[in-house]
């Protein structure tokens, strides 16, 4: 047999023409005979419900504990949405889903939301949103918005400025007169408010806002005017179509002085909805997201508006111009004109957790029942949550929506309770919620997206729309850099009074900071991370020596710079101070409730969500490395374990999006029967 000659191997064109013609023999009736191969089955759909183990946990408890209160008056409005037509009901995949028709035009949205909430309001839901005293009444009106806001987020922005900004105004602003003229035509929608705060050339900054309100003491009336363009009011919600009256913010003058800030009362259509002589109205025009809201601009033209139209909770204006004021303090005083901003905040917080709820529920329903690729030559292709980078992607946002939640039912509990002395608190709180849990909210909405493949990108699986729609969380109601920079600016005012006084820390969770400085063992294994008390040591740590470095660098640039100036330059330690803050308070939230659940296996589960949580802030923030307070192995001990955490907590994934609340039909056609829902049949298009 002669042997082989490699001298000349074959050329890539001539090994390409051998494997054609191989394939073209295999054609020809000579190779007939051949076994056929057989055509493999369709992909079917499996229920992740059918094919996932029992919850290990009662998910009705899970569920209390996440949405904290009012969970039948939730089902209840859910129920009231799907059974109604204008809340454009669609069939696909044999389930009935809801949500708002984003094909319709600008002015299509528009009025479809106003025939919703006009629905609503017939249903009785807004009833005693106003006019009934007391917490419970409060929690129950947040309960319903938050369902609201699931549904649709213009919907949830079109009551929430008729309510919590306008309504808010007249209610904790306003005196007895407002009240009585008011709040009840407010919640029967005679009337429709909005809230003229935000200017073109003034947003965060309110204190510089241009308006003007002159009074003139010979008419006993405030003329309030647009001196400038760039005083023109901006995105006020409801001012473009429908709103009635608005509350106008302007700056105070009597006899040639500036009293700063107020609020005032202002109607600016009839009746018939025709806008009132001196004003202008403008469309501020489509936008990315949030088309159902008619966001306009107003152009004040010297209206006149009676002196009992001035807001004067906190100041007031006698006849005959004298200024009067129960607080003293301009600062004070301006900072008890922007409250009704607080609620407003706690609000979009809330919202921003159930969005990320939406969000993920897909995503992991999605991720249960769709396989791609398999391990073995012939073996059948794996869930997408089956894959550890897959779990890594999904399932740290999970436990970040659970403490998230935990944290936004902390703040609306201590926003319905609140007092004089809660001010400040609130304040922080909730400037910090909003800032993070809104960023989060994003972050989780990008990640569900990608996760969701292709189909995250139809409009009808929700998670695509929902990154437009809420994208301007991150900026209205407070930009989230600049209440971040507040929250550090708090913090750094809390740590002066304290050394200032030589008293102990106390309130905001600084308490930890009269103790001695935590030590962190130089080692840590497994059960050291999943740890409660070495996990709130080391957020704790974290916090003191940021907080103490933030002051130290203040304080050595006001060796030649104002306050403001050396506050401005140590922006990035208060960046990373004010993340410290929130994750820290996150956290120690979650670890307040889990400690009133009892042994048992939800509790276990709460503890791999904790753990997780934490193990995941070691791993997405430098600042446990910039700052000393792990060493490199630490940190490489805490981002392996994030793996082990997330293979745990993988069984519990559909119970843990099945505690969350949230009826079928406000997920979307992705989270079920997805094969079925895009054949002809189902009205796919």
């Amino acid at each position: 047999m002669a042997s082989m000659d490699t001298s000349n191997p074959p050329s890539a064109a001539a090994r390409r023409a051998a494997a054609i013609a191989r394939h073209l023999a295999g054609l020809s009736p000579r190779a007939a005979a051949a076994p056929v191969v057989e055509r493999s089955a369709c992909l079917s759909y499996t229920p992740p419900d059918s094919a996932e183990p029992a919850p290990a946990f009662s998910t009705l408890e899970l569920r209390a504990l996440l949405d904290g209160h009012h969970l039948r008056e939730r089902d209840w409005v859910f129920g009231a949405m799907e059974e109604s037509p204008l809340f454009c009901p669609r069939r696909r995949g044999g389930k009935v889903f809801v949500s708002p028709d984003y094909n319709e035009g600008k002015e299509g949205q528009r009025e479809a939301t106003m025939r919703r909430v006009g629905h609503l309001a017939r249903r009785g839901v807004f009833r005693g949103w106003l006019t009934d005293p007391g917490a419970e009444a409060e929690l129950r009106k947040l309960a319903l918005l938050e369902c609201l806001g699931i549904y649709d987020h213009s919907l949830a922005i079109k009551i929430g400025v008729h309510f919590f900004l306008w309504g808010s105004a007249i209610k904790f602003l306003g005196t007895k007169r407002h009240h009585d003229k008011w709040l009840a035509d407010t919640e029967s929608y005679a009337i429709k408010g909005c809230f003229a705060m935000t200017e073109l050339g003034h947003g965060s900054n309110v204190r510089g806002i241009e308006t003007v309100a002159t009074y003139d003491s010979k008419t006993r009336e405030f003329v309030i005017n647009t001196p400038c363009e760039s005083a023109q009011k901006y995105w006020i919600g409801g001012a473009a179509n429908h709103a009635t009256h608005t509350i106008v913010f302007a700056q105070l003058h009597i006899n040639g002085r500036n009293e700063g800030v107020h609020a005032f009362v202002a109607q600016i259509r009839d009746e018939n909805e025709n806008v009132l002589p001196n004003i202008q109205i403008a469309d501020c025009g489509h936008k990315i997201g949030l088309n159902g809201v008619d966001n306009g601009r107003i152009w004040f033209k010297n209206i006149r508006v009676p002196l009992e139209n001035l807001l004067n909770l906190v100041a007031d204006v006698l006849p005959d111009g004298q200024y009067v004021s129960m607080i003293d303090n301009p600062d004070q005083r301006f900072a008890a004109f922007l409250s009704p901003l607080t609620l407003g905040r706690v609000n979009i917080a809330v919202n921003a957790v159930y969005i990320s709820k939406v969000g993920l529920a897909i995503a992991v329903r999605y991720a249960l029942s769709r396989r791609a690729f398999s391990i073995t030559p012939d073996g059948p292709e794996m869930l997408l949550l089956d894959y550890p980078s897959h779990q890594r992607r999904l399932l740290p946002l999970l436990a970040k929506a659970c403490l998230m939640s935990s944290a936004s039912n902390f703040m609306k509990r201590m926003y319905v309770k609140r007092t004089p002395e809660l001010n400040k608190a609130i304040h922080i709180y909730s400037s910090a919620l909003k800032a993070t849990l809104t960023w989060q909210n994003m972050t989780t909405l990008q990640e569900c997206r990608e996760a969701c493949g292709g189909q995250g990108l139809k409009t009808e699986n929700r998670i695509g729309i929902f990154k437009a729609e809420f994208d301007v969380q991150s900026t209205f109601e407070g930009d989230n850099n600049v209440l971040m920079q507040q929250v550090s600016k708090a913090l750094y005012a809390e740590f002066l009074a304290a050394k200032r006084k030589k008293q102990p820390f106390n309130g905001l969770g600084l308490e930890h900071l009269n103790g001695t400085r935590p030590v962190i063992p130089d080692n840590l294994t497994s059960d050291t991370l999943r740890s409660s008390r070495f996990q709130m040591d080391l957020l704790r740590l974290r916090e003191r020596d940021l907080l103490k470095q933030f002051a130290e660098e203040v304080s050595n640039y006001l060796a030649r710079e104002s306050r403001e100036k050396a506050l401005m330059l140590s922006y990035q330690l208060a960046e990373d101070l004010a993340r410290a803050f929130t994750e820290r308070t996150i956290l120690q939230i979650f670890l307040d409730d889990e400690k009133n659940v009892p042994a048992g296996s939800l509790k276990d589960v709460l503890g791999l969500l904790r753990s997780l949580y934490v193990m995941v802030c070691i791993d997405e923030s430098v600042s446990f490395l910039r700052y000393g307070c792990l060493s490199r192995e630490n940190v490489a001990a805490a981002r392996k374990e994030v793996m082990a955490l997330c293979s745990e907590l993988r069984p519990h994934a559909l119970a843990i999006v099945s505690s969350f609340g949230i009826p079928d039909a406000f997920l979307s056609p992705l989270a079920f029967d997805w094969i079925e829902a895009n054949a002809p049949s189902s009205g796919s298009e």
